[in-house]
């Protein structure tokens, strides 16, 4: 029984014959799901008749949410309510031939609903069930819903990106949400990899709150003995590596090394400090970051951040700021095919992502646009009784 509408246009993919129910909502499950779309895997998107939250988000596209259709590329649309018997029993039927299901309910949920691991794999002893939970299976907060924003808050993200002694500060773009699906994809492709030769499935979990630690292994290290703050002080980065001002625009510069420190002072025609014993180690220049800001950044208005962007090349690692609009168009974003024009019922044409993963010899099919609510439902209800 195939579960897909239509055949998918394109070569196969690592995952193809792969069948992926997805009955997460948001970002961490979904967009997991669609990377697991990406090489080639079948994935059935099921709602509920409301339909998933984030199509609910704030919009400039009248027709549907952005948010929605950028994580959720390449899936077949499908609605169910699982409270009532005849779509679970629907569900029951994918159940079977599925390989993985992917749920974002909080612990506890989907065995209410029936679909709980162990209830499942009666039915389907080698399916992969993968839960996205806030802060895991266990524990205090085990009921409690996660939120990217909250978990970064939680977990120190936002006091390491706040200026010294200032508040704490956001990071922008569902960065955790985006990392968990990561952890998805790659849990869920491994216990795969596994069942090929235990021939048995098992249960994956990822939570919002082991991503945004697994995020911050680099500081998430603290010897005995040591005081608070350790992490916050170790990684600043050399004091100057950051974003700075220019004559027009904003670049970011990074010279943690000596080969980088000395030909960023040559570049900006401070090169009389280059050699200056004070700063000759990323250490000596964290601690004197508050005497070289002020003369770097005025060496830095005197260009503005494209022109010195083409200046330091490959010399010093940097880039001038840019807005993600300007990635449709970039050269380097084109070469590497990342950008594809999509069709959508209701937006028409739009250009989008591509795939995160690259395979020479299996780089899957063509990515295709997220469904409206409910696209596939008959044709995969229809299919589900073959």
């Amino acid at each position: 029984m195939s579960f897909a509408p239509t055949e998918r246009k394109g070569p196969k993919g690592p995952l193809s014959g792969v069948r992926v129910l997805d009955l997460s909502a948001y970002i961490a499950g979904p967009y997991g799901c669609s990377l697991l779309a990406d090489q080639g895997a079948e994935v059935i998107k099921i709602e509920p008749p409301v339909g998933d939250n984030l199509r609910k988000y704030p919009s400039t596209l009248e027709a549907e949410s952005r948010a929605f259709v950028g994580v959720n590329r390449s899936k077949w649309g499908m609605v169910l309510d699982l409270k009532q018997e005849t779509d679970h029993a629907v569900l029951m039927r994918l159940v079977r031939d599925a390989d993985v299901l992917v749920h974002n309910f909080r612990p506890g949920v989907p065995e209410r609903l029936g679909i709980g691991f162990e209830q499942l794999s009666v039915i389907n002893p080698r399916l992969v069930y993968c839960s996205v939970t806030g802060y895991g299976s266990k524990g205090p907060l085990k009921a409690k819903a996660g939120y990217d924003q909250v978990l970064q808050t939680m977990t120190g993200m936002c006091a390491m990106q706040g200026k010294a002694g200032g508040p704490p500060e956001i990071l922008y773009g569902s960065v955790v949400d985006y990392y968990a699906s990561a952890l998805v994809a790659g849990g869920v492709s491994s216990a795969l990899f596994e069942r090929e030769k235990s021939g048995l499935g098992q249960h994956v979990g990822v939570s919002l709150l082991r991503a945004a630690l697994t995020m911050q292994s680099a500081r998430l290290i603290w010897a005995e003995g040591e005081p608070r703050d350790v992490g916050g002080r170790d990684m600043r980065s050399g004091g100057i590596t950051g974003i700075h001002p220019t004559k027009e625009g904003y670049i970011y510069l990074s010279a943690n090394t000596q080969h980088f420190w000395a030909a960023l002072c040559e570049k900006t025609g401070l090169k009389e400090i280059a050699a200056n014993e004070r700063y000759d180690s990323v250490r000596k220049r964290a601690q004197h970051k508050d005497e070289l800001i002020p003369r770097l950044r005025e060496a830095l208005a005197a260009h503005t951040a494209l022109e010195w962007e083409a200046i330091f090349g490959e010399e010093v690692p940097c880039a001038a700021a840019r807005a993600v609009e300007d990635m449709f168009d970039n050269p380097q974003v084109q070469a590497e095919d990342m950008i594809a024009t999509f069709e959508h019922p209701t937006l028409g044409s739009y250009r989008g992502f591509t795939r995160a993963v690259e395979f020479d010899r299996t780089p899957g099919p063509e990515p295709f646009a997220a469904p409206v609510l409910g696209q596939h439902t008959d044709v995969l209800k229809a299919t589900s009784e073959q």
